[in-house]
Formats: C-alpha cells, structure tokens, sequence
C-alpha cells in the first residue's frame, strides 16, 4: 500500500475534481475534499480493494457533500452558469445538459428521481465514472449500471420534452 502522503498527492486532483463537479463551488469542493481525505486516513484499513480507491474516495466525498447538504438544509444549488464553467461537454444526449437553459430543468429533474437512477446519472454524468467504476460502488454489475444511467436518462428526457412543450 502507498503511504499517504504518496496517496493525498495522486488522488487530491481527482477527488477535488470530483467535488468541484458536485457543488461548483471551489471553497466547498476543497472543504469536502479535505474532509474526504481525512476521513480516507482514519479509515485506511477498512478500505477493501474491491473497487478502486479512486472511487472509494470520491463515494466518500460523495457521503460528505450529501451530508453536508442535509445539515445545512439546503439541495445542491449549482447554477447552469457554474455547471458551464465546471463541466466539460462530452456529447450527445449529455451535451443537452450542458446547455444553460436546460441546465437548471435537468438538475431539477434530477433531484425528483428515485434512487438509485438518481445517483448512478450523477455519478456518470457529474462523476464521470465508468460504468463498471459504478457497479462496484453498487454492489452490482457493470450492465445494472448501465441500464439504470439508461432508464435515468429516458426518465429526464422525458421529462425535459413535458417541460418544453
């Protein structure tokens, strides 16, 4: 195993990338992974090698933020004006997304949808994690991620087209 400081160097770019993605707010993208790395080194040993760590971190953080958003009784509030300067547009159906109008009717959308759509669309979309990087997460298989990013995804479609019309 790395040291720490080996790991904090390696992966603080990605988790702060990660979290940044999350809340498009820099000073609370670095409060969480802070957080996230703190709380990576007091549980070290419990990590289990059964996904990467990479993605265990970013779960962490993930856990923080969603914390954080409970203790504060506040949703996720990132504007499609800091999801445009944060994001990177990958294409097709994603590149909607990344549109500002419909930015904001996406995120809302969004936060309506059950779990686990919710969080695997956030995951892939904001996350950029590879499909198997979220079964794991999951517990489950590379094809159940995919076809609930699929079914997420058919979900907000359909429901950007009632909100269009």
């Amino acid at each position: 195993m790395q040291s720490f400081e080996e790991i904090y160097s390696e992966y603080y770019p990605y988790v702060y990338s990660f979290c940044l993605k999350m809340c498009c707010d820099e000073e609370l993208a670095e409060e969480i992974t802070q957080d996230t790395f703190f709380k990576v080194l007091k549980s070290i040993d419990s990590y289990r090698g059964e996904c990467k760590l990479s993605v265990w971190m970013c779960q962490i953080a993930k856990n923080i933020y969603y914390n954080y958003l409970k203790k504060h009784k506040r949703k996720a509030d990132c504007t499609p004006e800091m999801m445009a300067d944060t994001l990177a547009a990958p294409g097709d159906f994603t590149q909607d997304i990344y549109n500002k109008e419909m930015a904001m009717q996406v995120h809302q959308i969004l936060h309506t949808l059950k779990e686990p759509y919710k969080e695997v669309f956030w995951m892939k979309t904001f996350g950029e994690l590879t499909f198997a990087e979220i079964g794991r997460v999951h517990g489950k298989t590379e094809t159940w991620a995919r076809v609930t990013y699929h079914r997420a995804k058919m979900m907000i479609k359909e429901e950007v087209s009632d909100v269009s019309l």
